[in-house]
């Protein structure tokens, strides 16, 4: 699914494995969990043939998995680079992994290329997996039946249907899964809107969730059956990764569409400035001319560096008013805390994600402090939720 050191070194993320092309590929410290409860769940299966080769088969199982798993993501990452999308990294996870690149140079087409050379890729594997159990030799009586030849018969059909399976899955038409670009592209295509795209990707991807749980659970209850308690796990788990994934297409889509119309000058509450260098009373004075404007005070460089803190300035005292400096009511800001008014969308957003401030002067193209602008008036815009 979509979206290297020396001694290969733990990130919080997880191992670091090596990369391809400038492009980490990352196991994920969750995949570790996968790998146990695979032993655990086709060990005791498989110990009656096996016995003591049981559980290592089981996690070659794991193994094998992993493989298919990785070879479907840099499938991907490959193809993102044949047209020239930057890829950060590989993370082979819990859910199999994904993938990250930079999809600004995306078009309808190429995303679907993109998004399908993972499947293609498992399609190929299995392929390459039947040529591979075909030169395998065929025992033609019970004598002939090895340990060694049952194992690797057993791990080959494993590697064909388990990437027949990832192939398959992966195409069904819905985010978060491969095939989610097919509707996401078919819609972008027909709107010009890739992020109406997503949304539409997404609602699919849910519509299969529904259909998954239907399908595996409820229609076998319905005829009378109850499925294993594996499967329900299984399908449970699976079921909340997909809803998870679909959900977050859908919210990260309609704030990309809310990001056109964020925009500094349209967010900010006008402000009135004044040098860092005057007084309480002087404050005071430029208060009873602008009531409720905020106060922005500018350095000597003439930049925003604080705003008046106005239950500061309304207690003091009025004897301490003309030698009180107005940099001791106020809360400084960081350098560069502020935006030109005509300041707007990604850039905006991403420009302030970096300062750790809560609120930013605006300026226009003179240098003068024309507003305040603060960090939960962005956040709401961005969410489309009401300022708390």
């Amino acid at each position: 699914m979509s979206d290297a050191s020396h001694g290969a070194p733990k990130r919080r993320e997880g191992l670091v494995l090596g990369s391809v092309k400038g492009t980490p590929i990352i196991l994920a410290n969750s995949w570790f969990l996968i790998a146990a409860v695979t032993v655990l769940i086709f060990g005791p299966q498989l110990q009656a043939n096996f016995q003591a080769w049981a559980y290592p088969v089981a996690f070659a199982y794991a193994l094998l998995l992993l493989l298919s798993v990785f070879i479907h993501e840099l499938a991907h990452a490959v193809t993102a680079k044949l047209y020239g999308w930057t890829t950060h990294k590989i993370v082979l996870n819990l859910w199999g992994g994904h993938t990250e690149f930079d999809f600004s140079k995306a078009t309808p087409g190429k995303a679907l290329v993109v998004a399908f050379a993972g499947p293609v890729a498992n399609f190929v594997l299995a392929g390459l997996g039947f040529l591979l159990k075909l030169a395998l030799p065929v025992p033609v009586s019970v004598e002939q039946v090895t340990m060694g030849g049952s194992i690797a018969l057993l791990l080959v059909n494993i590697f064909i249907w388990a990437n027949l399976l990832i192939g398959l899955f992966n195409v069904l038409p819905g985010a978060p899964l491969d095939g989610g670009r097919l509707v996401e592209s078919i819609v972008w295509k027909a709107t010009g809107n890739q992020e109406k795209g997503t949304i539409a990707a997404g609602w699919a991807g849910r519509i299969i969730v529904v259909a998954l749980v239907v399908i595996v659970l409820a229609v076998p209850y319905m005829l009378g059956s109850q499925p294993d308690l594996t499967t329900t796990f299984i399908l449970i788990l699976l079921a909340g990764f997909l809803w998870m994934g679909a959900s977050a297409s859908i919210k990260a889509a309609r704030i990309r569409l809310r990001l056109p119309a964020i925009s500094a000058v349209e967010l900010a509450v006008p402000a009135v400035s004044a040098s860092n260098q005057c007084t309480v009373a002087q404050l005071w004075t430029l208060r009873a001319q602008h009531r409720s404007a905020p106060i922005v005070l500018f350095g000597n460089d003439g930049r925003p560096a604080a705003v008046v803190d106005e239950y500061a300035l309304a207690n003091v005292p009025p004897q301490a008013a003309q030698t009180t400096p107005s940099s001791a009511v106020a809360r400084m800001l960081s350098a560069g805390a502020y935006v030109p008014e005509a300041a707007a969308g990604a850039e905006l957003v991403s420009y302030l994600a970096q300062l750790p401030d809560t609120e930013y002067a605006v300026i226009n193209l003179d240098g003068r402090v024309t507003g305040l602008l603060s960090q939960a008036k962005v956040v709401a815009a961005i969410t489309g939720k009401p300022v708390p």
